[in-house]
Formats: structure tokens, C-alpha cells, sequence
């Protein structure tokens, strides 16, 4: 890759990165500056910065770390949940990382050990999606959590906080972190009629599922 190759790559992929944190505040999953997105290019990973409104990204230098952290472009902090999207990057070959704080998925974490099979798209994880035990922000001890919580999936919910998806690209990630809000909202929905608990799938049902999400969508 020449160098001006590698810009074009990281400057096409700043501006995807925008667009997706700007979708996260238009679709409801995150308030003002909350949440973060990142997205692997070029050798680097590109985040959010901190405390910064997404309608000013586009005005701005992309920022970009390497694998150990170090900030290698602009002039911009890091988002301050850095260690949690390292810890991604470092354990899978995820290519995107979506943190939001979506209110129905935060509600489930309160209640819950894992989301319940509710819906078949749980598939689309790897199976339920777990919950991280709870752990300040930004810590070490949070990443932790997380990864326990993702082993052989591609999101958690994170107690008390929000979620995390990871995937092959940043529509991906988006895409299924609007899925888990959906199933979480689905969940709360269907458990709180009185009287009344929702059937749920079990793990087998949502096995088969996960195959059948392997032929999914259109072939080249």
C-alpha cells in the first residue's frame, strides 16, 4: 500500500466512522456524547474522541491509536473507553466496535445474567447474549468483564452501562447493535404483561438458526 493509499484508506474509513456515531444519536441508542465507535484500517484503530458532539467529527483530523494505545493521529483524547475497544481488537479480528448506552438494552442489564432467548436472531451473537459484571468506566477491569462476556460472541450487554458489538464492519456492528436493542425492548415487552411469561427458544432452536445465518443474505 503506497502512502497515499493508506491516507485515502484512513480518511475513508474517519468519515464511516462518523456516520456511524452520528446514526447511534439520530437512532436513539445513545444521548449527547455518550457511547464510542471505532473501526480498524490501515494498520490502526480509529475511534471517537472524547466528549466531542459527532456533528463536529467531520470537522476534525481523524484520531487513531495503535494496538498498545498509543496515539499515533490527531490531535484529540482518545474516547475514555479506549481499553474497551483494545480488548476487542487485541482478542478477535473484529474489524468495527459499537458502544452505545440503547435504554432497553441498559434496562435488561439490571435485571438479568443474560438476555433470554426471546427472539431467533440471538443467533446472529452466537447464541444468548451474556451480561458483564459491572466495573467503572474506562477501567481495565471493565475490559475484562467484557471479553469474559463476549467469549464465542460477537455482543454483551455491560451491567448498569450499555452494550458492545463488535463485527466485520462498522454497518455490521450497528446493524446488530440496533438488533440487540430491539430483542432487549422485545423482552421487556413480553415480560411485563402480568399474569403471563414469554415462551422462549431454546438453545438447540437457536443453534440451528446460527447455521442458517451462515447462507444468509446475497452470494458474490
Amino acid at each position: 500500500m503506497t502512502d497515499q493509499e493508506r491516507q485515502d484508506t484512513i480518511e475513508q474509513a474517519w468519515r464511516d466512522l462518523v456516520a456511524t456515531a452520528r446514526r447511534t444519536a439520530a437512532e436513539g441508542l445513545v444521548v449527547g456524547t455518550s457511547g464510542n465507535v471505532s473501526v480498524r484500517a490501515a494498520g490502526l484503530i480509529l475511534v471517537t474522541p472524547s466528549g466531542v458532539p459527532y456533528e463536529r467529527l467531520a470537522d476534525e483530523s481523524p484520531v487513531a491509536v495503535d494496538l498498545d494505545g498509543r496515539q499515533v493521529l490527531g490531535d484529540l483524547t482518545p474516547t475514555s473507553e479506549l481499553p474497551l475497544h483494545l480488548a476487542v481488537y487485541r482478542s478477535t479480528e473484529a474489524k468495527a466496535v459499537v458502544h452505545t448506552h440503547a435504554v432497553h438494552a441498559t434496562a435488561v442489564s439490571t435485571l438479568v445474567y443474560e438476555l433470554p432467548l426471546i427472539h431467533y436472531m440471538s443467533a446472529a451473537f452466537g447464541g444468548a447474549v451474556r451480561v458483564a459484571e459491572y466495573a467503572t468506566y474506562g477501567t481495565p477491569e471493565l475490559a475484562a468483564h467484557m471479553l469474559a462476556a463476549l467469549h464465542e460472541r460477537t455482543g454483551c450487554l455491560l451491567r448498569n452501562h450499555g452494550t458492545v458489538v463488535h463485527g466485520n464492519s462498522l454497518d455490521s456492528a450497528y446493524d446488530n447493535t440496533a438488533q440487540l436493542e430491539w430483542m432487549c425492548r422485545l423482552w421487556l415487552a413480553a415480560s411485563s404483561v402480568p399474569g403471563r411469561e414469554p415462551s422462549l427458544l431454546s438453545e438447540a432452536q437457536v443453534g440451528e438458526v446460527v447455521k442458517k445465518l451462515k447462507g444468509y443474505g446475497q452470494r458474490p
